[in-house]
């Protein structure tokens, strides 16, 4: 269950907003394969129900907050639940991930044909180029800006075809720590127009590019011991930022800065290297096909005993 220090989360309408995110059921999850340097030690370490429980309060917290989409899970595909991962939207156009390790790679095809199935474009890149979607690219608040990360998983070739795509700049941003191998894992741009990050993840060019932008005043550096709880691995939306549990100080840091912090317990996960960024997918269009892919979770199913996540006897 999510806590926050302002009331209890609750499933509610979502306020009307093109904006939706997408998320997918742990159903399948587990830690099969070491990818990232996460997954050490963590094979099939996993509780599978407790993921589901942690996955439930996480999309309970944010259906109050915004519409949420899902698409099913398939067996056979542990990660398939980061939904971060299978691409990148904007303004109705969708560039589909291409995995660096082929563990990953047979998601492709479903991701693909759900954003074909709810009316999205969609834009392909040249199949020698590793891209992992919205886990290393993350547009600014104001959209001017689409911030690229590049040297674990994504191909900095990967970064004029996305400037290509959605028309934007695109500020290349050099990852060197192993344990933040996606953008998403150290780099949170706030709806407020701030940052919140993890310096010591990105070289000395790539700080000064981040420092140009966001004036002191509007950087949020976190230290370590939150960089490990995945603090940055945050979602925003107006002034509600839902993030995995993180330590007293950046919380109240936080509501200084007039966010309304709901924090989830979300470690089955950080297991394989992920927290709440890594299990959305943000969608500035919204779906668009007259039989959706998946039941909205605020419809009858939304986290009831029919969840197709529920673990069965």
């Amino acid at each position: 269950m999510c806590t926050q220090s302002i009331g209890e989360p609750r499933i509610s309408s979502a306020p009307p907003a093109n904006a939706s995110w997408l998320m997918c059921p742990p159903r399948f999850y587990d830690v099969q394969y070491i990818i990232n340097p996460w997954m050490e030690g963590n094979l099939h370490a996993a509780s599978r129900s407790h993921a589901i429980e942690q996955w439930r309060g996480l999309c309970k917290a944010l259906s109050g907050l915004a519409p949420v989409e899902w698409i099913d899970p398939q067996p056979g595909l542990p990660d398939m639940v980061f939904t971060a991962n299978a691409g990148l939207e904007g303004a109705g156009t969708f560039v589909p991930s291409r995995f660096l390790h082929p563990e990953r790679r047979n998601e492709e095809t479903f991701f693909r044909a759900w954003f074909e199935k709810n009316g999205y474009a969609i834009f392909d890149l040249p199949p020698n180029i590793a891209f992992e979607g919205e886990g290393d690219a993350l547009f600014s608040q104001d959209g001017s800006v689409l911030w690229a990360g590049y040297g674990m998983r994504t191909d900095r070739r990967s970064h004029a075809f996305l400037a290509e795509a959605f028309h934007v700049e695109v500020i290349s941003l050099h990852l060197v720590d192993p344990r933040f191998y996606h953008l998403d894992t150290c780099f949170a741009p706030l709806s407020d127009g701030s940052l919140l990050y993890y310096p010591p993840a990105f070289d000395a060019a790539s700080l000064q590019q981040i420092e140009r932008f966001y004036p002191p005043r509007k950087r949020i550096a976190v230290a370590e011991e939150d960089a490990c709880r995945f603090a940055c691995n945050a979602i925003t939306i107006d002034h509600a930022i839902v993030l995995n549990e993180i330590g007293r100080e950046l919380t109240a840091r936080l509501e200084g800065a007039g966010f309304r912090v709901l924090q989830c317990p979300l470690d089955e996960f950080l297991k394989a290297g992920g927290a709440a960024k890594c299990l959305v997918m943000k969608l500035s269009t919204r779906a668009t096909a007259s039989t959706p892919a998946s039941p909205h979770p605020s419809s009858t199913r939304d986290l009831s005993s029919d969840d197709p996540s529920t673990p069965r006897s």
